[in-house]
């Protein structure tokens, strides 16, 4: 699908250039050896539907202007909501002085691994409507279309429809010539679908995953949403009347829409460099995945091999550049089970003496400093891998798990325990019905281990989450995981009802 391509004029007509050459060369006169320059407009819109009528919505823009410098091996940063040159040369002159402040209180020097020179570029996400040209008439007609073919069955009481959509502009020049201009566009869509009667109260959601797309991707020609709706009722009728698991080991195939959320919290979080040698500690831990263990551990079985990446089409983490200015890349994470790469920023790959980051810088604002983030990090299929049908044909007794819920992980990203929306009971090959009140429940080496099958491209979608949190202050940033559905033997299986009662 093609792009507009194009940066909106209102964002270019911004003192874009101005401003960050103001704060450039104070920087450098006062003898920063290191200045980058970041002017952001983020705009994030929001509209929630209830039982098919406007509940809430909002609209909300973030504009600023971020100077980060390196004064004698110590950080220093500035920020402020207003664009000028004239604010650009206090910021610098700002963060000159927080780096000079800090200094005696300084314990490393900070270095940044070097990155070619791009020169000016431009890099705009692939869409092709950008949601806020939508009325907002027409994407509350859309939603309550939605909610009202769910609504209009026996078995739906109420409907909960949510979309969020993001904008996001970035101008970033450093002292080095790098200066790039980028846009991209995202949107997130939920319905959930509430049974309320003498059973008590079940729901189930819809499994579109949030994508890199325009408004476009609320048409079925990208993701079958009539389709879908049609279905809910019914699998939500099922889900009420089925019979709550049996705790044991089972025989796991798991949806992408499920899996996408055990490479974020077991592979995602855990192969973060900056968390693996300890540096970042207090948000959600550090990670058993440490560097001494780097072309040694056995992640999982020889058929998992997961990439990191900065490019993949419509990618939640694709940009063209970094907030660093370093071009977006594709590695290898996990190749043939064993661990062989991490997550990199600038600072974090001089520390532990690499030539070159992979783009994994991010700030969510430019009220903040960038900080290694997430990129996609993908679960690859196997080519000849086969479809789900024959993936649920090769099962003699086993459970297919769809949707994401709550999950749970230690403070390592050893230990955890996944839910989910749908649970399909799997016998002789068929399908026979739904169970619920499942997780399941292993350490990571152990369930990437078990990978006995992997799925075919035809089994492979492009999940992720608009809310990954991380740092202090913290932030959020927008993530994808691909994969494919995927069959682990004998995992374990807790009955969630039972152990709450226990």
């Amino acid at each position: 699908m093609s792009s507009p391509r194009t940066v909106d004029p209102d964002f270019l007509a911004l003192p874009l250039s101005a401003t960050a050459d103001a704060a450039l060369s104070t920087a450098a006169s006062a003898g920063a050896s290191h200045v980058d320059v970041r002017i952001e407009r983020v705009r994030t819109g929001y509209l929630q539907l209830r039982d098919a009528h406007p509940e809430s919505q909002s609209d909300n823009t973030v504009t600023g202007v971020g100077v980060r410098v390196i004064i004698n091996g110590t950080w220093g940063f500035a920020s402020s909501p207003e664009i000028s040159p004239e604010v650009a040369k206090k910021l610098a002159q700002t963060a000159v002085a927080m780096a000079k402040t800090s200094k005696p209180l300084s314990t490393e020097e900070v270095a940044l691994a070097p990155e070619p020179v791009y020169g000016k570029q431009t890099w705009v996400s692939d869409y092709e409507i950008d949601p806020f040209s939508v009325p907002d008439k027409s994407k509350i007609a859309r939603l309550a279309q939605l909610s009202n073919k769910l609504l209009a069955t026996s078995t739906v009481n109420h409907v909960s429809a949510n979309t969020v959509y993001v904008k996001e502009q970035k101008f970033y020049a450093d002292s080095y010539g790098t200066t790039t201009t980028q846009q991209r566009v995202r949107v997130q869509t939920q319905i959930d679908a509430v049974s309320v009667g003498d059973h008590g109260f079940e729901s189930m959601r819809t499994l579109a995953q949030p994508a890199g797309f325009g408004w476009e991707w609320m048409d079925n020609d990208l993701y079958n949403w009539d389709a879908e709706i049609d279905e809910l009722p019914t699998l939500l009728a099922e889900k009420v009347k089925a019979p709550s698991v049996e705790a044991g080991k089972y025989n796991l195939l798991i949806h992408p829409s499920n899996l996408w959320l055990t490479i974020h919290e077991s592979i995602g979080h855990a192969t973060e460099l900056d968390r693996a040698i300890g540096y970042e500690a207090n948000y959600a831990g550090t990670s058993f995945a440490t560097p001494e263990k780097l072309g040694k551990l056995k992640y999982g079985s020889e058929l998992m091999n997961v990439t990191g990446d900065r490019i993949t089409p419509h990618g939640l983490s694709t940009v063209g550049f970094d907030d660093e200015g370093v071009a977006a890349q594709q590695w290898d994470i996990i190749k043939d089970g064993t661990l062989v790469g991490y997550q990199l920023d600038r600072r974090i790959s001089a520390r532990v003496g690499r030539e070159r980051s992979n783009g994994c810088a991010f700030a969510d604002s430019p009220a903040h400093v960038p900080i290694q983030r997430m990129p996609n990090v993908s679960l690859q299929a196997d080519p000849n891998g086969p479809d789900l049908n024959g993936l649920i044909a090769s099962i003699e007794d086993g459970i297919l798990i769809k949707g994401d819920k709550s999950w749970s992980i230690d403070m390592q990203r050893y230990n955890f325990q996944f839910t989910g929306q749908q649970f399909h009971r799997i016998k002789n090959g068929k399908i026979v019905g739904q169970v619920k009140d499942l997780a399941y429940q292993a350490t990571t080496t152990e369930f990437w281990g078990a990978m006995r099958t992997v799925g075919g491209p035809s089994t492979y979608v492009l999940g992720g989450a608009f809310n990954c949190g991380k740092g202090q202050p913290s932030q959020v940033a927008a993530v994808s995981h691909g994969c494919p559905a995927v069959i682990f033997e004998q995992i374990n299986v807790l009955n969630t009802v039972a152990e709450a009662g226990a």
